[in-house]
């Protein structure tokens, strides 16, 4: 295959008069123009896939149903979203539960290639800061559940904490040998407790700004929280959720001056709510919620219950809302969230990657998405 007449986004800029050759799901060169056949991209953006470390749902689907055909509704629509790799996300319930879906994504992932692994997001959170998660559910991090998650290891690629816990920085340790990303969120830390869990591995932070801990007085004296900590740490990768609606224009834009277009990740946080119309009614978790003013909401509008965007809408909020550069916005989309979980064949266009591609009309709509260079979504 050979994509031809398409601006490619890079990390580094927009490059023209190129085309990318594939072979068998493969980018195998990158050259000036050929004599093939190739499909003629007519001007479009050719972007890399993009991966969505943290994603709950989409059209009324949830992964915590851990079935083939919420697993896959769930995919196909994040598909029309440029999504070409993402994370299904739990929410805090009951162990088995989460085990359940632990299980089903290591018996079903083969069969949908989105399918990079599984988010663990709670149960070992704070309950001052759960947002939407059930509060009844939330632990700390003992032994015996933490062993009955580990035994998962293989599908398991974040787990979301709060690393105040009692056991949580031994659970980051062990995360940390495991190569599992240990994620900072739904937590009170104070700046002390957040450095704690830094110094122990942790690297990563939850939709920064949502649900966590931030500067506050201690006496007559003012220390950061986790979000303050998270800012100030060249290491820490902040997770966006830049649908317009979790984090203002002001704060996205303190976030990319804090940690610059490297230390960003493009998260959804798409709940089931995704892509359904306004007004509608969903579950999350038992928790009844609704759309509302295009983002999910608790039923009773007491609290945030994740987003209803695509990747798409979020890379078009960060280059038409915050001004920030198209390759960019496209790289905290698909090149970081690769860096972090450490995929070295995803979220670039270079030799030797996966053909996983998004083809992008100047408009920043989503026309034609590919994973191994086999299209999955046509705009029609």
């Amino acid at each position: 295959m050979i994509f031809s007449n398409a601006r490619l986004v890079l990390p580094e800029g927009i490059c023209e008069g190129l085309e990318v050759i594939v072979a068998e799901g493969k980018i195998v060169e990158i050259c000036e123009r050929t004599d093939g056949a190739a499909i003629d991209l007519t001007g479009n953006y050719l972007a890399p896939g993009f991966i969505d470390l943290h994603i709950h749902g989409a059209l009324g689907r949830d992964t915590m149903e851990a079935s083939l055909e919420a697993f896959r509704t769930i995919c196909d629509y994040h598909a029309s979203g440029g999504t070409t790799s993402l994370l299904l996300t739990t929410v805090t319930a009951p162990i088995a539960e989460i085990v359940k879906v632990l299980r089903a994504v290591r018996a079903l992932a083969g069969s949908i290639r989105q399918i990079a692994g599984v988010h663990v997001e709670g149960p070992f959170i704070s309950r001052s800061r759960a947002g939407a998660q059930r509060a009844e559910f939330i632990r700390d991090p003992e032994l015996d559940s933490v062993a009955e998650l580990m035994a998962y290891a293989d599908v398991i690629k974040v787990v979301t904490l709060a690393p105040e816990l009692p056991g949580a920085l031994d659970l980051i340790h062990r995360l940390r040998e495991r190569e599992i990303i240990a994620s900072g969120g739904h937590s009170d830390a104070s700046d002390e407790e957040a450095r704690a869990g830094f110094e122990s591995g942790m690297r990563h932070v939850t939709h920064t700004f949502n649900a966590m801990s931030s500067a506050r007085r201690e006496g007559v004296y003012r220390e950061g929280g986790l979000l303050e900590f998270a800012l100030s740490e060249p290491e820490i990768m902040c997770e966006l959720i830049a649908d317009g609606h979790h984090v203002s224009t002001t704060l996205m834009k303190v976030l990319y001056r804090a940690k610059g277009p490297r230390g960003i990740c493009l998260v959804t946080d798409a709940t089931a709510g995704a892509g359904l119309p306004e007004g509608a009614r969903f579950s999350l978790a038992g928790l009844d919620c609704v759309v509302s003013g295009g983002v999910c909401l608790l039923a009773d509008r007491s609290a945030l219950a994740g987003s209803a965007s695509r990747m798409i809408d979020l890379v078009r909020v960060l280059v038409k809302t915050v001004k920030i550069p198209l390759h960019e916005a496209v790289a905290m989309a698909s090149t970081n969230p690769a860096h972090a979980l450490g995929a070295k064949t995803k979220g670039a266009i270079e030799i030797g990657c996966d053909a996983d591609f998004v083809v992008l009309s100047p408009e920043l709509d989503v026309l034609r998405t590919f994973v191994a260079g086999e299209e999955i979504y046509r705009k029609s």
